[in-house]
């Protein structure tokens, strides 16, 4: 494993002090991290050949990786249809998966049926895991709604906007997990949460740790590091891997590829095992790159450079499964086909279902505030519903 110092400053290059990074400190970032070091887990290399780990080894069947190879797919469409409509008008904004599909996928089949997730707002491929269907997220980039699912029918929490914020709340639920004597076996329940690199430089990502660590909640943490906090490369977030910060709270981390679904698969299953029989919590670093702007409001050909992201394009997660499954004679073409035909088929139901959402009626912004009702609550909206029935069209 490489030193702190040569992590940080490769070839002895400056580190990155200037409002906006120059080409040649973000060409150092990049290589500092291309390869995620010698302590990346990984399985399935970028041209698809099958590598074993001596700790995070995995057996997989045929029909398992078609199944992943098929879930990547989907979701990739569906990200794409989304991002499309969001430039047609149909949605106010999207925020891309595109390139994070195996952190996503492998770590939300990791998951058992009483296992909890806390996403944050990119999370579309672990909410396709918890059988949220996709137009159940696009209300909340329509701005109609806050996700139409039960978070606890589907062991999947609504999307947090606030950066870090799910962290405190994951731990919060952890804990209690841990108190209600939910762990112990094999049995046991878990909890992960997910947030991006960025979010490592917020106050409440490290309070989690704290809490998550004294209290031993089983609590998976799991960074998305996609190499960019929007503008901000991650050499200029920290001086050490991000997956190193966990030995300060007194847990393991680990960095595993994150365009890799298998390596993914196999160290969130071997995590959350860890944290259902009560040895949590754990860190995950998966390591990836975000290959289109952190939102549809993002440029990111201001920052950065268009040779990193060819470079990331050799990794991408899908490929290397579909070479996978070609050379080992897993899938023909007529699997391949139907995937396509699979996804132009969820596309077209994404793009119906957004272009015929109905707009709420004014009464929406009160529904959902209190768990009970509120007679202060219900007189304000009465006064407000009278108040706009007296506009033409007001009506209810």
């Amino acid at each position: 494993m490489s030193s702190p110092e040569q992590w940080t400053h490769p070839d002895g290059a400056p580190p990155a002090t200037a409002a906006t990074p120059t080409a040649e400190q973000v060409i150092a970032g990049l290589r500092a991290t291309t390869e995620g070091g010698a302590d990346l887990v990984q399985l399935l290399t970028p041209e698809g050949e099958r590598v074993h780990h001596p700790d995070f080894d995995i057996d997989i069947t045929p029909e398992e990786l078609r199944g992943l190879y098929r879930d990547m797919v989907l979701v990739r469409r569906v990200d794409r249809e989304a991002n499309a409509l969001q430039r047609q008008g149909q949605l106010g904004i999207w925020v891309p998966l595109l390139g994070q599909e195996a952190a996503q996928i492998g770590a939300g089949r990791a998951m058992q049926p009483n296992d909890m997730a806390f996403p944050s707002y990119r999370e579309h491929g672990v909410a396709w895991c918890r059988d949220v269907h996709p137009t159940q997220l696009l209300g909340i980039f329509r701005g109609t709604d806050h996700g139409t699912w039960d978070p606890m029918e589907k062991r999947f929490h609504p999307y947090v906007i606030v950066i870090g914020n799910q962290v405190l709340n994951a731990a919060g639920y952890a804990m209690g997990q841990r108190f209600d004597g939910k762990v112990g076996d094999a049995d046991g329940e878990a909890t992960i949460c997910f947030f991006g690199d960025g979010a490592t430089s917020q106050g409440d990502v490290h309070e989690g740790f704290v809490w998550a660590a004294v209290y031993d909640a089983p609590l998976v943490f799991f960074c998305q590091n996609n190499q960019w906090a929007i503008s901000e490369p991650t050499e200029r977030q920290t001086r050490l891997p991000l997956y190193q910060r966990a030995k300060g709270y007194g847990f393991p981390g680990i960095r595993v590829d994150g365009n890799d679904v298998l390596a993914t698969l196999a160290v969130t299953r071997w995590a959350l095992q860890e944290c259902r029989t009560g040895n949590g919590p754990v860190l995950i670093e998966a390591f990836t790159y975000r290959m289109d702007a952190h939102t549809t409001s993002d440029d990111p050909s201001r920052y950065r450079l268009s040779d990193e992201l060819e470079l990331w394009k050799l990794k991408d997660p899908i490929e290397r499964v579909r070479v996978h499954l070609v050379k080992q004679q897993w899938a023909d073409q007529e699997f391949f086909d139907q995937i396509q035909a699979d996804s132009d088929a969820i596309a077209a139901e994404l793009r119906e279902y957004c272009v015929n959402m109905p707009d709420p009626g004014p009464e929406r912004i009160f529904s959902n505030v209190y768990a009970e009702p509120s007679p202060v609550l219900d007189a304000q909206r009465d006064e407000f519903l009278d108040y706009v029935s007296g506009f033409a069209g007001g009506e209810h």
